[in-house]
């Protein structure tokens, strides 16, 4: 159960880290200068061009000895990074990629008019974002966040290559003891399955909350 529990948590962590670099990213794609559209692009290319398990070796061990080494060059002590924070902020920084390229279609999906409309009335940028882009984005970015959703309950797994207890770690740990491993395995994929499940049906009536006003699926066909 602590181990289902880890898993949920830094899911839900990565992904709302990632949602705010989407954001951010798409942003700077769009509207940014071209310095920041091409340090997007490297980004987004290289997150995802790379495989998972090596950027999460790379981040994890790399990316914390390089905070510490910073932190001993101005002066301060070192810091003992907690599994948590560092997983979160590991499997956030790849979520972050592919966030940002979902948000980006998602943005670009959204009838121009009702941005140039709301430019037109004098909105400030942040008020746009607030009232007209996000809003009427999200029935088009659902989607694709919803996958990233599942990729990141399925990417927590790895994290137990670095020693992070987690559900994956907590089946192998357990299966290691009893020599059970068909058993514990068989219980995990049946736990992450029922999580995926769970999943799906919140994000249905999200998406169909969001989509409230539009024609459905079925009509658009």
């Amino acid at each position: 159960m602590v181990g289902l529990l880890h898993s949920v948590e830094i899911a839900a962590g990565a992904f709302g880290l990632g949602l705010v670099i989407g954001i951010c990213g798409a942003y700077g794609k769009l509207y940014g200068g071209p310095v920041v559209r091409d340090l997007l692009a490297v980004y987004t290319t290289i997150v995802r061009a790379v495989p998972e398990l090596v950027l999460i070796l790379l981040l994890y061990y790399a990316g914390t000895d390089l905070i510490n080494q910073l932190l001993t060059a101005m002066g301060y002590q070192r810091i003992d990074i907690s599994g948590l924070v560092a997983g979160i902020a590991v499997l956030g920084f790849v979520q972050g990629a592919y966030s940002t390229e979902v948000m980006r279609g998602a943005i670009l999906a959204i009838p121009q008019g009702q941005i140039e409309a709301a430019r037109a009335y004098g909105m400030s940028p942040g008020l746009l974002l607030r009232r007209i882009t996000l809003p009427a984005m999200l029935p088009f970015a659902i989607p694709g966040l919803a996958n990233l959703w599942l990729i990141a309950t399925k990417d927590t797994a790895l994290l137990a290559v670095v020693g992070f207890f987690e559900l994956t770690l907590a089946t192998r740990q357990a299966a290691g003891v009893t020599k059970a491993y068909l058993t514990f395995f068989l219980a995990a994929g049946v736990i992450y399955l029922l999580l995926t499940l769970v999943s799906n049906l919140i994000i249905g009536r999200i998406e169909l909350r969001a989509r409230r006003g539009m024609p459905s699926l079925k009509e658009a066909r």
